[in-house]
């Protein structure tokens, strides 16, 4: 067992290439190979895409299966607070020691060789998934789907494409088709696709692409139905209809998402459907923050806590805070230079009593407190330029009324905010 932290090793595997993202296979099938192959040995695999949700739905699956008795392995990124996040083995997450052995064998068996981050964590991921035994394994992908290093099993039981819209367009392609293609690289001959709701522009290629290679698809609107009536859930394919709870994740986005996490479990013929919507747990979701400094600054007032980055997010979370009780809302906004910081914010403006801007401490790619005002004056919002979110807070509630704030902007900024609110 290696003697070097977990946090060590990582830090010396992000030398190994020179490009943080660098989308292809050969590296990871090359270091597979050399680790035995523990891809081929897995546990039956429900492999997610999407460009918004996979998260949430994944997490909506999980419990469900876990419900039914079912053990899971799952594999998510980015992590928030620690890197162990991403990788929950037979449903516990992974152990510092555990953890530090893989990445080190990991590293052995690359013998120096040109590999990203994510592909030699994502190994080390599916060795720890092939050493332990359980029923089922999740994994999302990072980004794409079709070049992505987790698209390395020849056949999963069930693939998941939920809503496909503009992210990443410098790695994946400018329009909805584009990206939907790089999504659909997932699917194969013969293994069921869920697809959540989806624009008719990237549900057209992704119905092509699973024509050519035989994939059959399970398409929402078409094959199964989801929506709120009265208060509840109703969820309707052709084996049936189901009324249920409402999520416990908020917002009309996340009835979509439990709909297709439903879907998969019925498709499998496993799990329990109502704990998929009432028992997952996914943080920086619209997340309300109960303790540790930011909230004791507020004095009293709310801190929420959201790390979705593109547009499409942006109109999710702004519909799930409109189901919020009525109060001034205050935005506490950073976000990485590969978004579309304006986009994003426009959604929101509706939304907002004030902005206050801040980078994202340790993040290369942040862009400055000015810049992602200067995106906000784009969309029609002024805002003030603050030195970290402490300070933003400090700025919105002076001795005023009790007000809500929400932190947003970037999965990044969430994880420093939980690091120090845990």
């Amino acid at each position: 067992m290696s003697t070097a932290t977990s946090d060590i090793i990582l830090e010396r595997l992000m030398s190994l290439h020179p490009k943080i993202i660098d989308l292809e296979l050969t590296r990871i099938e090359q270091l597979l190979a050399a680790l035995g192959h523990p891809e081929r040995t897995l546990p039956p695999v429900i492999h997610l895409a999407g460009t918004n949700g996979k998260g949430s739905t994944q997490a909506m699956i999980r419990a469900g299966l876990e419900a039914g008795g079912q053990k899971v392995h799952a594999y998510t990124s980015p992590h928030l607070a620690r890197f162990h996040e991403r990788i929950r083995v037979a449903g516990t997450l992974i152990s510092e020691p555990d953890l530090a052995d893989l990445l080190a064998t990991c590293e052995t068996a690359n013998k120096g060789a040109n590999i990203t981050y994510f592909e030699i964590t994502t190994a080390a991921a599916l060795l720890a998934f092939a050493r332990t035994s359980a029923d089922f394994t999740l994994l999302e992908v990072g980004l794409g789907g079709r070049v992505d290093a987790t698209n390395v099993i020849d056949r999963p039981a069930i693939s998941v494409i939920t809503p496909v819209s503009l992210d990443h367009q410098q790695f994946l392609g400018n329009s909805l088709a584009e990206i939907a293609a790089e999504k659909a690289g997932i699917l194969k001959w013969a293994v069921p696709c869920v697809v959540g709701p989806q624009e008719p522009e990237a549900m057209d290629v992704i119905g092509e692409i699973a024509g050519r290679i035989g994939a059959p698809l399970f398409v929402h609107g078409q094959d199964w139905q989801v929506y709120e009536e009265h208060g509840r859930m109703v969820y309707q394919d052709d084996t049936g209809l189901l009324d249920l709870p409402l999520p416990n994740l908020i917002g009309a986005h996340q009835v979509a998402n439990a709909g297709a996490a439903i879907a998969v479990l019925r498709q499998l013929g496993v799990g329990d459907p109502e704990a998929a919507v009432t028992k997952a747990e996914w943080p920086a979701r619209l997340q309300r923050l109960n303790s540790g400094p930011l909230v004791e600054a507020a004095k009293g007032s709310e801190i929420w806590l959201d790390g979705g980055h593109n547009r499409a997010a942006g109109v999710a979370l702004a519909e799930a805070l409109g189901r919020l009780s009525e109060r001034p809302l205050h935005a506490i906004c950073g976000m990485l230079r590969t978004k579309d910081a304006a986009g994003y914010l426009s959604a929101l403006a509706p939304r907002l009593t004030s902005l206050n801007t801040v980078s994202i401490p340790g993040e290369t790619a942040t862009f400055s407190a000015k810049e992602t005002a200067e995106a906000a004056s784009r969309a029609g919002i002024k805002a003030r330029i603050a030195q970290s979110p402490e300070d933003a807070v400090r700025q919105i509630c002076p001795d005023e009324a009790p007000v809500r704030i929400l932190i947003c902007g970037s999965l990044y900024l969430a994880g420093q905010i939980l690091r120090n609110h845990a």
